[in-house]
């Protein structure tokens, strides 16, 4: 009987690992890892496939696209057709024509147009953008929606809730969505503040109906009445106005007021995380007013998120890259490219290209600032320049191209905003909006260290393992 008992469990055991390798062949992409896990599952009985299931499946991508096949989630189009794709390309100004290629990427890879007749304004740290905010909420007469990932009541915060509630009083009807994992950020939770009030709170994906570390929506929308917007990496918090705060704790950022046709994406963008929190869905014409020409920008908002097929906005600056000719310009809090993405951009430097990548020196997660270190020897040996920006705490993504094409948004260039959160971009065609970002750049690189090659090979050996470890976790930072 034992021996009729062991034999059994080894015929499982082996089963286990045989249904666990074919599980792996079939559904990793990159062969290296494919191969990895069959030799783990294969090597290591049960404790191989346990390792599997437990860190090597996608549950994240997994999870959102059940989402979207239930019907739990609408994508923005659903809600609100878009009009007829087979309408005439827009065409691109003669400084960005080479970069008519990413034009038809960007077509094939993201529902919605590129957008003619947009004015989008840099609104820099909340000195600038918080009034440009309160003055909208105050014009507004019919709607106001606003999704942010962080929102403190105190402070800064405490105006908007005032702002807010009037608006209410006046009768419009004014909607906020904050992330649940974003709101253990505040001391002051704006749901406390307005309860009571005609103001629509709710929480996207509360932790009390499963702990989805990632899965969060990281967007930052505020939209009046269907006709302007405000996009960006901006929170609502008093930290993002570094002129009244402490050195130590303040937060450097960039808004921008949008105004023109790409608006209306901006708002099927909102109603559909509404929709898929509440399972209202909100199609009123209303919500989409006819949207005259506001500017010279050509637009395109890219609203990507796991749900998706393919990775939107990595394939959109991955594109960029192949066909950027003179300069490539990065801003961004948190640095962790992946394989594919240093190779490209250490593709794009060996073309010629002038790369520059401009980091914070002080970062508020140790831990990422760590495993960013442990990758810039390979960039910095390949002709790519780095800088870090004194503090405080430099908060602002942007991407310039060429001087004429910009990324502006919510995304950070790391695998979380990449693949594991929900995140809003606008992917802008201007020279004079990119003239505009290009100042604010050439103003960073001058108040920046540029680091150096020697400074990352005279690391300490306990400094070197400390990055290098931080490095490995690179993919779930």
């Amino acid at each position: 009987m034992d021996h009729a008992f062991i034999i059994l469990f080894a015929l499982c055991a082996c089963l286990v690992s045989l249904v666990t390798a074919g599980h792996a062949l079939l559904h990793k992409r990159d062969s290296r890892s494919a191969l990895g896990w069959m030799s783990i599952s294969l090597t290591l009985p049960l404790l191989g496939p346990f390792l599997y299931w437990c860190l090597g499946v996608n549950r994240i991508s997994r999870q959102a696209r059940r989402w979207q096949e239930s019907g739990r989630r609408l994508s923005g189009s659903e809600i609100h057709p878009l009009e007829d794709p087979g309408s005439e390309a827009v065409r691109l100004p003669l400084a960005a024509v080479h970069l008519d290629d990413l034009r038809v990427l960007g077509d094939r890879v993201v529902r919605t147009r590129l957008r003619e007749g947009n004015r989008i304004i840099p609104l820099v740290d909340g000195e600038e953008a918080y009034p440009a905010m309160l003055a909208a909420i105050r014009r507004a007469e019919e709607s106001i929606n606003l999704s942010s990932y962080i929102f403190d009541a105190d402070g800064i915060g405490a105006e908007f809730i005032d702002q807010l509630k009037d608006a209410t009083k006046r009768g419009v009807a004014v909607r906020i969505i904050i992330d649940a994992l974003g709101e253990k950020y505040s001391r002051h939770l704006p749901r406390t503040a307005l309860a009571g009030t005609r103001v629509r709170l709710v929480r996207y994906l509360p932790l009390s109906r499963g702990a989805y570390i990632n899965l969060r929506n990281h967007r930052k929308l505020l939209i009046i009445d269907g006709r302007e917007a405000f996009t960006g990496g901006m929170n609502i918090r008093s930290r993002h106005q570094p002129a009244s705060t402490d050195k130590d704790t303040a937060i450097r950022d960039m808004h921008f007021s949008v105004q023109g046709p790409v608006v209306a994406d901006l708002q099927r963008t909102f109603l559909e995380d509404w929709y898929f929190v509440t399972g209202e869905r909100l199609d009123a014409p209303s919500f989409f007013p006819s949207l005259a020409p506001q500017g010279s920008s050509l637009a395109r908002a890219i609203s990507g998120g796991p749900d998706n097929e393919f990775r939107k906005l990595e394939h959109i600056i991955m594109g960029v890259l192949a066909c950027a000719k003179k300069s490539v310009c990065i801003m961004t809090p948190y640095f962790i490219p992946d394989r594919p993405m240093i190779a490209a951009l250490i593709t794009t430097a060996l073309r010629g290209v002038a790369v520059r990548v401009v980091l914070p020196g002080l970062n508020n997660l140790p831990f990422v600032h760590w495993a960013t270190r442990g990758l810039l020897w390979e960039l910095l040996a390949n002709g790519i320049r780095v800088f870090y920006q004194p503090p405080p705490f430099v908060h602002t993504k942007l991407f310039l191209v060429d001087d004429v094409w910009s990324l502006v948004g919510s995304a950070n260039l790391d695998s979380r905003s990449l693949r594991l959160n929900f995140e809003l971009n606008l992917s802008v065609f201007d020279e004079s909006f990119a003239a505009s970002l290009k100042r604010h750049f050439e103003q960073a690189f001058a108040a920046s260290h540029e680091i150096t090659q020697e400074e990352i090979d005279g690391r300490s050996l306990p400094i070197r393992l400390r990055d290098n470890y931080a490095r490995l976790f690179s993919p779930y930072l």
